[in-house]
């Protein structure tokens, strides 16, 4: 029984770690720089973060534009997008970084983060 207990954790673990999502992106810049994110850092729009409906604070993703194939890795700091149809908010780095000012992307989750709030 163990074995089986450990084989699908290996399948569970090996499936969410290569999940790729598609969707259009967006970023956002001077208007939040320096306020608080959701995850109680402050935010820099010249680090290469993003935002996410989702995903657990800390998650680093590796996001690739469909149309240029340019990719950047990011971490997840703050909550959004709040437009609809749209999957992610990049920084305004990680946004200069593959050329999207809103774009097609794909987003692959390298590693999940803790999901903790952090003042830093």
């Amino acid at each position: 029984m163990s074995y089986l207990i450990k084989s699908l954790v290996i399948t569970l673990s090996l499936l969410l770690s290569t999940t790729v999502f598609a969707g259009n992106t967006s970023y956002y810049g001077s208007k939040f720089h320096g306020k608080r994110t959701a995850s109680g850092s402050i935010f820099n729009m010249n680090s290469l973060t993003a935002a996410h409906k989702t995903l657990p604070f800390g998650t680093k993703v590796q996001v690739t534009n469909k149309k240029t194939k340019q990719s950047v890795i990011v971490k997840i700091t703050d909550r959004g997008p709040f437009i609809r149809g749209r999957i992610l908010d990049l920084s305004k780095a990680a946004a200069g970084q593959i050329n999207c000012e809103l774009c097609t992307t794909t987003m692959k989750i390298l590693s999940y983060g803790d999901g903790k709030y952090r003042m830093e």
